[in-house]
């Protein structure tokens, strides 16, 4: 479904140039595999991934013997991954783990050198893309304390912002008061947790194969970590805490309303948990730009970031600044918010200097 038109903006303008000029665009949901990620020892369990390069543009994220996934180079090679954000207009992507690779069920100290390598990893093309990626780390959070070390490590060493988790935290709720600990420490640090499925849903649904666990299994999931946070005290007892919910949020914006009624009914009349639920990051990967009128509903234009999926879900760097675009033409966000949507408010959350942001090449008519 065609969203509108590609179209440049004048010459392509390099990347190693400061601009101070508005519209900023910035991809707040994008993941990323380092090349090279080393096997843990001695472990022959299949489900530790890797990746397999076939050639320098292609390859497949393996779990033992199978295809996980076919990937293209973007997902590894730092410069691919640019040029596909000049072709499209992007100027900042956050980039984040594979969900996969973030291995909770595994013994904590494989996790534990897993994903210490993994945020190295980052780090790197972090610092080789000159400005344009910003970066969040893997934890290994089966071991809450070694989790917490490792997000400390990530921001104050690596440079990171914080982190991407699952929905779920090796089985436990994010309410849970066994994983408390890890909030205290995001908070403290001003690190984002960007909470993301980890899987096609992880139980949320009686049902499952495709297209449910794409369509209603992650988005679940997501709703029930967003449940965990609004009505189990998480963002309560952290006004200053910073989360970012994938995938619009799931169908947890749809779900508030009753969620509220039920706490009020049976357990917390007290709360106001539509405020709290406002304290919430969302992205703008819903496919349809009427959708994002219930994400300002719910959490407020000043909280949704644009984000694409990059590069798993084709033709998003493309279709995500035009469906902001259409939200903006529909009545639903204004001129100023739709700009701040494509940009603005993901340069605020992730502490982007205005004017000393680089800027990409081709930009996308919006």
């Amino acid at each position: 479904m065609a969203l509108g038109r590609v179209a440049t903006r004048g010459a392509l303008i390099r990347t190693d140039v400061i601009s101070e000029a508005p519209g900023i665009v910035v991809d707040a949901h994008a993941h990323i595999l380092p090349a090279g990620l080393p096997a843990p020892d001695g472990s022959d369990d299949p489900r530790w991934p890797r990746l397999v390069r076939h050639d320098a543009s292609h390859g497949s994220i393996m779990l033992g013997d199978r295809e996980f996934r076919p990937v293209r180079s973007a997902l590894w090679d730092v410069r691919d991954r640019l040029a596909e954000l000049d072709a499209s207009g992007i100027d900042v992507q956050l980039v984040s783990p594979v969900p996969i690779t973030l291995t909770d069920w595994a013994p904590a100290p494989a996790a534990s050198a897993f994903a210490a390598a993994m945020n190295d990893g980052i780090a790197a093309a972090v610092a080789e893309s000159g400005g344009r990626l910003v970066g969040l780390g893997a934890l290994p959070v089966q071991d809450v304390d070694a989790a917490v070390a490792e997000l400390e490590r990530i921001v104050t060493t690596l440079g990171l912002r914080g982190a991407e988790i699952g929905c779920r935290l090796a089985d436990r709720e994010l309410d849970d008061p066994a994983v408390r600990a890890l909030f205290d420490a995001a908070e403290a640090l001003g690190a984002i947790l960007y909470v993301h499925p980890l899987g096609g849903g992880d139980g949320a649904l009686r049902r499952t194969g495709q297209p449910y666990d794409f369509g209603l299994g992650m988005l679940s999931d997501t709703a029930l970590a967003a449940g965990a946070l609004v009505f189990g005290g998480v963002l309560r007892d952290h006004p200053a805490l910073k989360v970012v919910m994938s995938h619009g949020c799931g169908t947890f914006p749809f779900a508030l309303p009753r969620l509220a009624l039920g706490a009020a009914l049976f357990q917390d009349p007290a709360t106001d948990h539509d405020d709290l639920a406002r304290r919430l990051w969302v992205d703008t990967l819903v496919f349809d730009h009427e959708h994002v009128r219930l994400l300002v509903r719910r959490f407020g234009a000043d909280h949704i970031v644009m984000g694409t999926d990059h590069p798993f879900i084709a033709g998003q760097l493309e279709a995500q600044p035009l469906l902001v675009r259409a939200a903006v033409d529909a009545g639903i966000l204004t001129d100023e918010q739709g700009h701040d949507v494509r940009g603005a408010n993901a340069a605020a959350l992730l502490g982007l200097a205005a004017g000393a942001v680089p800027r990409g090449g081709v930009r996308v008519d919006a």
